[in-house]
């Protein structure tokens, strides 16, 4: 049994701010960094939130087969996660997670099937939505492509092992650090 968890859930539901706050306050947990084409927003750090790569970088590290899985998401940005280094985490012990979109966590299930999935889902639809346009990284023609984005991933949500709602972010963290926990200990 893999000891691979990927997070996975639909856009604003907050993913990335479960796995900043899980990389800020559960250091035994190995995040993985995803390379992405799209441009930083603030904040992010380069190696440290993403690997920004230009789109060349990106399509040689595909063709390479340096990407355990890869996908443009929202028809704009491509984003993968390196293969390597997820390999590494795996084979030394480590709590690996992978934050990710739908798509590359189907491409994880395809490649490693005996990893663990989990979805995080918004308390609800209108949470969703006030978390998107809240949030003021996209324009008004983005956000409605990632709220088209958002009906087709929250219907995906049965192919998940696991489910947490993201009603407070620590404790979502927590929920699922204790999920990656458990599944360690029963598997030894």
């Amino acid at each position: 049994m893999s000891s691979l968890f990927v997070l996975a859930g639909p856009t604003a539901v907050g993913k990335g701010t479960v796995a900043a706050f899980i990389r800020d306050h559960y250091p035994r947990v190995w995040l993985s960094v995803s390379a992405t084409t799209r441009t930083p927003r603030p904040g992010e750090v380069d190696g440290v939130h993403y690997h920004f790569v230009s789109q060349q970088e990106f399509d040689q590290m595909a063709a390479d087969g340096d990407l355990l899985e890869y996908a443009v998401v929202h028809g704009r940005a491509s984003y993968g996660t390196p293969r390597r280094p997820v390999l590494e985490a795996i084979s030394q012990g480590r709590l690996p997670l992978l934050e990710i979109d739908l798509q590359g966590a189907r491409q994880v299930r395809e490649r490693m099937p005996d990893a663990h999935f989990v979805f995080l889902a918004p308390p609800s639809w209108d949470e969703l939505v006030h978390r998107l346009i809240g949030r003021g990284t996209e324009t008004a023609e983005e956000q409605a492509v990632r709220l088209e984005t958002a009906r087709a991933e929250l219907a995906a949500q049965a192919e998940f092992d696991a489910t947490i709602v993201n009603q407070d972010v620590g404790v979502a963290a927590a929920e699922l650090v204790d999920l990656m926990e458990r599944h360690i200990s029963a598997a030894r």
